[in-house]
Formats: structure tokens, sequence, C-alpha cells
């Protein structure tokens, strides 16, 4: 099955060509490696303001069809 892995940091970023994939576990790898190589060069001005970091996959294009999964994580800085 094809799924979409989308990202909203500050905007919407939409998967048109996904991924094909066996089944959910696979989808779960995928999202937390995917999130991983996104996050440790991540420069976006909105993450770092607590704004939360979302990725979700969906089974249509650019976020439509069914949500599978959702990550969202969100920093907080300590003064």
């Amino acid at each position: 099955m094809r799924y979409y892995f989308n990202i909203t940091d500050g905007v919407d970023l939409l998967d048109e060509e996904g991924l094909e994939l066996a089944d959910l576990d696979a989808v779960k790898k995928e999202a937390l490696l995917s999130s991983g190589e996104m996050l440790k060069d991540l420069q976006g001005q909105y993450f770092w303001t607590g704004e939360p970091w979302v990725l979700w996959v969906t089974d249509q294009p650019n976020g439509g069809g069914n949500t599978m999964l959702t990550l969202t994580l969100t920093s907080r800085l300590s003064a």
C-alpha cells in the first residue's frame, strides 16, 4: 500500500508521491526514521518557538484520505 508522509512546521508540506510500504509496522518505522533525519538538521524557525512539529501519514496524497499515524513534537527552551 502507498502511504503519504506530510509535515507541519509552521506551514503544511504535503506529500504528493508517497512510499510503498508493506504494513503499519513499516509505516511506524519509516515515520520515526524520517522524522529523526528531518529534525537533526532542523533550522526551521517554528519548531524552536514552541510551535508543534507534526508528521502525519495518510493513505491518499496531499494530506487527504484517512490518517494512519500522527507524530507531534514540541520544543520548550528553558530560561
